[in-house]
Order: structure tokens, then C-alpha cells, then sequence
């Protein structure tokens, strides 16, 4: 703890120098090309549930920075990004010996995916692509190497409505992890055909190494194909989509991580074989002096989990309302999230909803759960004391919704060594944890952002069966980014 504490006074003495040198900027040059810099600095704490004699209090510190180049031209544009990933003074010893405690907390999963190291840096090509649109980029097809978001086809003109894409609807299946350090990208084509109020986007790629593995360069054996139609309505207040996937995971030598008997698993070469039907829409509806919201999300899934038949789902339902005309302009929500479990490890069905690719953590801020055989109710309060701070503060209320099936963590494949989700036994129990957060972003200047955020975990009987000495848990973290840019000429 000594050698984060010197991170964090470091942290502090940069941010001190930046906000000291933080003059009104003068307009920033522009060049044939556009280029990008993006640096985000996090220091991490870490109490995980109790599991002595390993170490379950550490903290480590996380580098990202993105370096990008690109250029628009009348009928295309191309953008080159190169990444360089680094976690540091990771924990040694926060990898339980125990099978079912496993790896306690991230930093503990960091330091198995990078060969038991406990300081890991790398380069690699985030993005390398060029997009074809025509004299419409509203209608284009590209090629290469790029991130995706599962709902995130459109940017809707409603604020809110934005807002609620962006936070709780994009990426529940199919993301960048853009938490982690690593982050994910795929190799493929993809396309958007639109209209004034519709679109339709196509994708077919393989996923990237990454996320929690700082060498994010080799493919994966694993792709996945996605076909989505949305369209505006209530003039531009209500978004709504369908959409459609499947996914392929031949990695036939990795274990697979179900409810199953491990000696059952091991035998299990068979590939993985998903495909996902979905739904949802988000509208804002004014009331008062505010707004109200609604959001719902379903999907239902069907295939083959290895030699096992899977069948599975899940759904979201969530509301709220935003004080608009207030001066903070407070926005209380609440919802629940439901998704299927597996009743029988010894028949040949797999009822466990599959949560694909996503970024995990937009949904589960303390992600030590995720959406598989989970039921989440929460509410939420936002507000806005200054134009320059956001508050943030979540409860949520655990349970799985099978306990024969397993807790599950993480977001899907992410190296040809490991399997990318994790599993605790649920030992027969249901009460899974209550978790309360808190978080602040200040946007100290136009290309500094700070935040600071906090959480508490008060496992239940799920938790007490496997960390018996100590079911809480606490995560927060101190983050800087920071932004730099050079604009293009506009083109002739």
C-alpha cells in the first residue's frame, strides 16, 4: 500500500500542475488531418470479500492512451488508432487458492491474464479502418479494425433520450469493455443504410484480444454477426429497435464455465453456437416541470452451449423522471433486471442467459456481477450542483434467479487461454448482495476530467457460503482524463 500511496500523491501533484496551467486555451490549429489524445490515469482500491490467509485489501494504478489520426473526405474518411495499456503494482497474492473464491477482485484477474505479473504494458492497433459513404455518410460500409455498441446505431436530438442510450442501453451485449484497460475491438465490415427517421445497421466481425490482457493485438476465435432496424417516433421522443445476432465461439480446447460438474466440462469440446432475438425502445414524455422516462429491453436466445441445447433470456424495465426546470435538475430512476438461470447441471439443456460481448460495468458500476442468472432491482439519483459536477448514487438489490446455477462475473471472451466469465457455486442459495454507490465527475477544464467513485457491497447467503470470514466488499477509484485534439481542414 506504500507504493500507491506514492501513486496517489504523484496523481495529486500532476492534477495540481495541470489545473495551475489550465489558461483560457487559444484556438487549436488545424492540419490535412485530424489528430486525437486521449490518457486516462486510475488509481484503484480494492476490499474484497474476506478470504484469508490471501490478501484481500490492494490497490493498483491503470494507464490508458489512445493516439489517433483520421481524415474525412467527400466520398470517405479512414481513422488509425494506436493504444498503449498499463496496470501496475498489481497484487501477487489476490488469487485464492481456494477454487470457488478464485480471484479476488479485478486486480487479482488482471494479474492472472498477464502471465502473473504484477506490472503489465503493451502496445497495439486499436482502430485501422476506412468507411466508404458517398456524398451520404449517413449511408456507409466500413472495413478494418474498430469498436461496436449494441444500441448505439443513432444519436438520438433529445438530450435525455441520449443520455438513457448511451447509460442503459448500449452495449448490454455487444461492447468495447471500455472500463478496462485492454478495452476490446473487432476485425470486420459494417454498414448503416438510413432514412430521416430509421436506420438499419449490419455487422459481421471477430473479436479482438484485450480487455483484461494488455496485448490486445491477435483475433480471437470467436465472431459474431448483428443486424439491428431502428426508428424514431413522438417526434424524436421515443427510439425503438429490433434486432438480431449470432455468435460463434470456436475456442473448443477452454473449459466452459456453467453449472455443470468440472470432470463434465473438461470433456466438452464442442463450439458455442448463439443466436440472440431482441427488442427495445426508450421514450421521454414531458410532465410538469420535468420529464418522464421509460425504457424496456428484451431478448431471447437459442442454440448450442458446447453439447448442451441453450435456451435462455432476459428482460429490463426501467422509469424514471428528470426535474428539468429545477436548478440541479434531479433525475430519480429505478428498474429491475431479470435474466434466466439453470435449474438442472446434469440434464442436457443450458438455460443460462448468455450476456455475449458487453461492457459489463455500465450496468453493474461495482462489477463483481453481471446479467447472467441475476435479477437486479435498483433505483438511481442523478443531480447537477454546478455546470461542472455530476452526482451519481445507486442501490441495488441482488438475488440469482437459480440457485443450482452459478454467480457469474465478467464480459465474455477476451483471450484464447481463459473462457472470459467466471462462476461461484451458488450452493443452493438465492440472497445475493445489496450494493450501494456513489460517484462525482467535475470536468475541470475542456480536456480534464475528473472522477471520483465509491462503493460498498454487503454480500448475502450466496456470498457468506463461499467467503464465510467476511461478506462485504468496498471498490472505489480516483480518475483523470484527459483530451487533445488538432482538427481537420474542413474539405473542399
Amino acid at each position: 500500500m506504500q507504493k500507491l500511496a506514492l501513486a496517489c500523491a504523484t496523481f495529486l501533484t500532476s492534477l495540481a500542475c495541470i489545473a495551475q496551467s489550465a489558461a483560457p486555451a487559444k484556438p487549436l490549429p488545424t492540419s490535412p488531418v485530424s489528430i486525437t489524445v486521449y490518457d486516462r490515469t486510475r488509481i484503484n482500491a480494492v476490499q474484497w470479500f474476506t478470504a484469508t490467509p490471501t490478501a484481500e485489501r490492494y490497490g493498483y494504478l491503470e494507464s490508458l492512451v489512445r493516439i489517433g489520426i483520421a481524415q474525412k473526405r467527400k466520398t470517405f474518411d479512414w481513422q488509425l488508432e494506436l493504444t498503449q495499456p498499463s496496470v501496475l503494482l498489481l497484487p501477487n497474492d489476490a488469487v485464492s487458492a481456494v477454487t470457488a473464491q478464485g480471484q479476488l477482485g479485478l486486480g487479482g484477474t488482471y494479474f492472472a491474464a498477464n502471465n502473473s505479473q504484477t506490472n503489465n504494458a503493451a502496445a497495439a492497433l486499436k482502430q485501422g479502418f476506412i468507411r466508404f459513404h458517398g456524398s451520404n455518410p449517413g449511408r456507409s460500409l466500413r472495413i478494418g479494425r474498430f469498436e461496436f455498441f449494441d444500441g448505439q446505431e443513432t444519436t438520438p436530438k433529445d438530450k435525455d433520450l441520449l443520455y438513457l442510450q448511451t447509460n442503459r442501453m448500449t452495449a448490454r451485449m455487444i461492447g468495447n469493455f471500455g472500463f478496462s484497460t485492454g478495452q476490446r475491438s473487432f476485425d470486420g465490415i459494417d454498414g448503416h443504410y438510413n432514412g430521416k427517421t430509421w436506420d438499419l445497421t449490419a455487422m459481421a466481425a471477430r473479436a479482438d484480444q484485450g480487455v483484461f490482457n494488455m496485448n490486445a493485438n491477435p483475433e480471437l476465435n470467436v465472431d459474431l454477426q448483428y443486424l439491428a432496424f431502428s426508428k424514431y417516433g413522438f417526434k424524436d421522443h421515443l427510439l425503438w429497435r429490433v434486432f438480431a445476432m449470432d455468435y460463434h465461439d470456436g475456442r473448443t480446447g477452454l473449459t466452459k464455465t456453467d453449472n455443470r460438474a468440472l470432470a463434465v466440462r473438461q470433456t466438452d469440446h464442442k463450439n458455442i453456437r448463439l443466436g440472440s432475438y431482441g427488442a427495445d425502445f426508450l421514450t421521454t414524455m414531458p410532465m410538469g416541470k420535468g420529464k418522464f422516462d421509460l425504457l424496456a429491453w428484451g431478448v431471447l436466445q437459442n442454440g448450442n452451449w458446447g453439447v448442451q441445447n441453450h435456451h435462455g433470456g432476459a428482460v429490463a424495465v426501467e422509469g424514471g423522471y428528470h426535474a428539468t426546470q429545477l436548478r440541479t435538475a434531479p433525475w430519480l430512476r429505478g428498474g429491475f433486471v431479470r435474466s434466466t438461470g439453470d435449474n438442472n447441471p446434469t440434464d442436457d439443456q443450458h438455460n443460462t442467459f448468455f450476456q455475449v460481448l458487453p461492457t459489463p460495468r455500465t450496468y453493474a458500476r461495482f462489477p463483481f456481477y453481471n446479467m447472467m442468472n441475476s435479477k437486479d432491482q435498483f433505483v438511481q439519483w442523478m443531480d447537477k450542483p454546478t455546470k461542472k459536477l455530476d452526482i451519481r448514487t445507486d442501490l441495488h438489490f441482488l438475488q440469482l434467479t437459480s440457485n443450482t446455477d452459478l454467480w457469474y462475473q465478467g464480459g465474455g471472451a477476451y483471450d484464447n487461454k481463459v473462457f472470459g466469465v467466471v462462476g461461484r457455486p451458488a450452493n443452493l442459495h438465492s440472497s445475493f448482495s445489496s450494493v450501494f454507490d456513489a460517484s462525482a465527475d467535475y470536468q475541470l477544464t475542456t480536456g480534464i476530467a475528473l472522477t471520483a467513485y465509491y462503493s460498498h457491497a454487503w454480500g448475502k447467503s450466496v456470498v457468506a457460503a463461499i467467503y464465510p470470514v467476511g461478506k462485504t466488499a468496498q471498490y472505489g477509484f480516483l480518475e483523470m482524463t484527459y483530451k487533445w485534439g488538432v482538427a481537420q481542414r474542413p474539405v473542399k
